[in-house]
């Protein structure tokens, strides 16, 4: 009877190390795949965090935060492809586990405070809330947990001969993705304004879809003392108003694109319809911070706008600099086409590159360019294709 026992946990044991190690190792490799497929919203992510843990702008550079979002992604995918072939079976798993301990503390926190709504666990491939990210790495742990427990358990895939080769090609491919991914645009589009997505019909709220709801409370004063209200328990006229404040108890339905509008940085207009609605083709120059932009090609996107007017497609410069950073821009490439001010968080959201180029058709995005492709883009060839 006891060596049944002892036979049914054997093999329920090794059934959940087997389970664990094929969960386990494919969310690392997937994790670390979105990660070096847009190092760029990797790095956007890692600055969310730094603000909210009081780590001002400034304080570590852009170019830290982007080598730590590409060895981020590197490590995850790389540990994931060592423990699914089982190579250094104790030195992996100890670091898987090490790696698991410190997520799990990190979306502790993240649950528990809310500086962030989403962990970026996946990039933009798949948003978790953070309760379900700290589900998420719980079981994960457990997992980390027991297969640190008995590594040796794991059965090797290939022989100790050529696991050096499955270390350097896993490391080079992972390597090789966030390279392009940054010199051009990311090789997969997880965002809303991927090629092909139509802009207006994705702002739309669906009839019927869930409307948020929020807890508004109502700050009031009399004889010199302040206490707060809500609408059911509202008092009289001799309570003066000072201050009214709204919390959001229930999330509604949010379009994929919710925050896209586009202002004239002159007039303060609005344009947005007016673009969106354009029947034909439209150029946006894409740059969030003018300050910041590449403007090695701005010969280039003379060029582009040289050949926009000539063909009556207009062309906009979209970014979320001020009046200072646009004059600067118009200083150093004399640029003459029309500047308007977009969000940040969207510019940046449309399309990883500063400066990049989008090519709108009736409101659809026909295509994307990051500013390293201006040299060799022949815009004419593709609106005629």
């Amino acid at each position: 009877m006891n060596d049944s026992l002892e036979k049914i946990c054997n093999i329920s044991l090794s059934l959940g190390r087997g389970l664990g190690r094929g969960v386990l190792s494919l969310v690392f490799i997937f994790s670390g795949f979105v990660k070096a497929v847009d190092p760029l919203g990797t790095q956007y992510k890692l600055e969310d965090y730094a603000g909210a843990m009081g780590i001002t702008s400034g304080v570590l550079p852009e170019w830290v935060l982007l080598g730590c979002a590409i060895a981020l992604a590197a490590t995850e995918f790389v540990m994931g492809v060592l423990l699914l072939f089982a190579i250094s079976r104790r030195l992996v798993t100890k670091l898987v586990l090490a790696f698991m301990l410190v997520m799990t503390c990190l979306t502790v926190w993240i649950y528990l405070s809310d500086p962030v709504e989403d962990c970026g666990c996946f990039g933009d491939a798949i948003v978790l809330t953070n309760g379900e990210t700290l589900l998420k790495n719980i079981v994960l742990l457990a997992c980390a947990g027991l297969l640190a427990w008995r590594p040796l358990c794991m059965k090797r895939i290939i022989s100790l001969r050529w696991q050096w080769i499955t270390y350097y090609t896993a490391m080079a491919f992972i390597l090789g993705i966030a390279a392009y991914s940054l010199y051009y645009l990311p090789i997969i589009d997880f965002r809303p304004y991927k090629v092909g997505a139509n802009i207006p019909s994705l702002m739309e709220m669906p009839e019927g879809a869930e409307q948020p709801e929020y807890e508004t409370t109502f700050i009031l004063e009399k004889n010199g003392k302040r206490r707060e209200f809500t609408l059911e328990d509202y008092p009289d006229s001799t309570w003066t108003f000072i201050d009214s404040k709204s919390k959001l108890i229930k999330k509604g339905y949010v379009p994929p694109i919710h925050d896209f509008e586009i202002q004239d940085a002159r007039t303060g207009d609005d344009l947005t319809e007016q673009i969106l609605k354009d029947n034909g083709y439209t150029l946006l120059l894409i740059a969030p911070h003018l300050e910041k932009a590449d403007d090695t090609e701005f010969g280039e996107i003379d060029q582009i706008y040289e050949w926009a007017t000539e063909n009556n497609v207009p062309f906009y410069c979209l970014t979320a600099s001020g009046d200072k950073g646009i004059a600067h821009w118009i200083d150093i490439t004399g640029a003459e086409y029309p500047f308007c001010h977009t969000d940040e968080t969207t510019l940046k959201t449309i399309i990883r590159s500063n400066p990049g180029l989008v090519l709108l058709k009736d409101g659809t995005i026909m295509g994307k360019w990051a500013n390293n492709e201006f040299t060799r883009l022949k815009i004419d060839q593709f609106i005629k294709q």
